[in-house]
């Protein structure tokens, strides 16, 4: 009830209040502190994937906005010598209104990526965009193979057959790039498992059949369960060092990501930056009340 209260109250404070907390977790509101995180991140043997926020946009100003600002991203993290990927949220690019607009706009972003050999990550939505998300992703594997990613959710109970559908669409080719993680919009339960024990354990079970498909695994979580069963789970499939790395947030649980890649596992942080930060955070809220509890933290507890 607590976490609750939070969340309806959030929309209405001073934005300057709720930037108290999402400083910690936002890496800034221009591409430069975005740029300034990321180089701190390299210089501690960490990868970043680096996200503009802005998404389920309906304004096609906006749209062409958020496109160039991607490009101005990739060049610049090109230019300043980064070790950094990018993600990109289909709906920020009209994925609800115009599916193939959608599609030009985000093709462009990744053809500029691959040309400077760098990667782009397709960011999983809420369930009325995973098959269009999908699909989204094969029409620019095809053209792209080594320069795009998808997102997969592990509480959602169709991810098991979401990854046996797109092993049989790379016949072989050992192209598919899926980041794992647990998801946190509020599905029904016909779709999505609420039991926090049936999502970690359904997490493993996909993270198994990825590592024993040859799909390359970007192991995203937080929980140090997972990271423990992520651990015995590369140790029994023998998966290459090439062929995985964990995965987290900006900001969060530093003392695990540490613990990571101090035994040597790749580690890549994703770095949330824009204007559009206080829309994220308290639509994340909405979305995951739980969550409320770090803004408590990060109230009173720095560093």
């Amino acid at each position: 009830m607590i976490n609750k209260l939070i969340v309806g109250l959030l929309p209405y404070l001073p934005k300057k209040f709720v930037w108290i907390f999402s400083m910690r977790y936002i890496a800034g509101k221009e591409l430069k502190d975005a740029l300034n995180v990321t180089r701190k991140l390299n210089n501690q043997r960490i990868k970043a994937t680096m996200d503009l926020l802005g998404e389920f946009q309906t304004r096609a100003e906006n749209i062409q906005y958020y496109k160039n600002e991607y490009i101005r991203l990739i060049e610049e993290s090109e230019k300043a010598g980064l070790d950094n990927s990018f993600s990109v949220k289909p709906t920020m690019f009209g994925l609800l209104i115009d599916q193939e607009m959608c599609y030009h706009y985000i093709r462009e972003i990744v053809a500029r990526a691959s040309a400077f050999n760098r990667f782009v990550r397709i960011d999983m939505e809420d369930t009325q965009c995973t098959d269009m998300e999908i699909n989204l992703y094969k029409r620019l594997l095809d053209e792209f193979p080594h320069h795009v990613g998808l997102v997969l959710q592990a509480y959602l109970k169709r991810t098991l057959d979401d990854l046996k559908d797109l092993i049989a669409f790379d016949k072989g080719r050992g192209l598919i790039n899926i980041r794992i993680c647990k998801g946190i919009y509020n599905e029904p339960a016909e779709m999505a498992f609420k039991d926090r024990e049936e999502i970690n354990q359904n997490f493993l079970i996909d993270l198994e059949y990825m590592l024993r498909n040859n799909v390359y695994a970007a192991i995203a979580t937080h929980d140090k369960r997972l990271v423990k069963g992520a651990y015995r789970l590369i140790d029994a499939c023998h998966a290459p060092a090439d062929r995985f790395e964990f995965q987290m947030l900006f900001g969060v649980t530093p003392e695990l990501r540490q613990s990571i890649v101090d035994k040597g596992y790749t580690m890549r942080v994703y770095v949330p930056y824009g204007k559009d930060w206080f829309n994220y955070c308290t639509r994340r809220l909405k979305e995951n009340p739980r969550m409320a509890f770090h803004i408590i933290k990060a109230l009173f507890v720095r560093g």
